[in-house]
């Protein structure tokens, strides 16, 4: 008897699914049909998804000079600007700009993290930094149903707050016990284990939480909203 489907393989299907459908609407990416049919994909997607369940990764790191990396929408490798700092703002009870020292000194957490990419292929390192949870309760966060994330590059992505909030979604400073370096999004990007690569916002520079949905880089381009792994 053929064994039902993985969690991973129903994710991908959707996401194929809507991938596919771009192509026929590219024009309109989040409209008519493909509209219609990326939020059955996300219902499917969110009845799926546990908000509390890590996922765990036993397989060797990838070599880091064998990890790829991507810079969207410039082909250079970014820079942060000088005195750069995290701005933490939307619906907090306390807004903040933080420096790399304060976002060091919040409390540490450290996952092995397999980052798994729209077009194929995947790698695992191991990501240091701090939860985007810690930092919710750190700035007093209302219970907004979304978190945006914002670069200093230009790119952006939103998430649904479950997925912001799961115990394995960090703002990273550390890849495999080193700074991050410039080619991984110095000096902090979001990083989790629930979502397809680029949700994953290298070069961070803003982060809000608020109550709409605001798309995303490639969401506006036509690429899947939820993407969970």
């Amino acid at each position: 008897m053929r064994r039902p489907p993985t969690r991973r393989e129903l994710f991908h299907l959707a996401g194929a699914a809507a991938v596919a459908l771009v192509a026929c609407d590219n024009g309109r990416p989040r409209r008519g049909l493909l509209g219609a049919m990326e939020r059955w994909n996300e219902r499917v997607q969110a009845a799926l998804f546990s908000p509390s369940r890590e996922l765990v990764v036993t397989g060797p790191l990838t070599p880091e000079d064998a990890f790829p990396n991507y810079h969207a929408p410039h082909a250079d490798t970014p820079v942060a600007p000088p005195g750069w700092k995290l701005k933490v703002g939307g619906r907090v009870a306390r807004p903040m700009e933080l420096t790399l020292d304060e976002l060091v000194a919040l409390p540490r957490t450290a996952y092995r993290i397999e980052h798994h990419c729209v077009e194929g292929w995947s790698a695992i390192a191991d990501w240091q930094g701090v939860r985007v949870s810690e930092l919710a309760r750190h700035v007093g966060a209302a219970d907004t149903d979304y978190v945006e994330f914002r670069s200093f590059e230009g790119y952006w992505s939103s998430w649904d707050r479950g997925s912001a909030m799961h115990p394995q979604t960090l703002i990273a400073y550390g890849m495999n016990g080193k700074p991050l370096g410039p080619n991984h999004g110095a000096p902090a990007r979001l990083y989790g284990a629930v979502k397809l690569g680029y949700k994953n916002v290298k070069y961070l520079a803003e982060i809000n939480f608020v109550d709409r949905e605001t798309g995303g880089y490639w969401e506006d381009r036509g690429y899947e909203w939820f993407a969970g792994t």
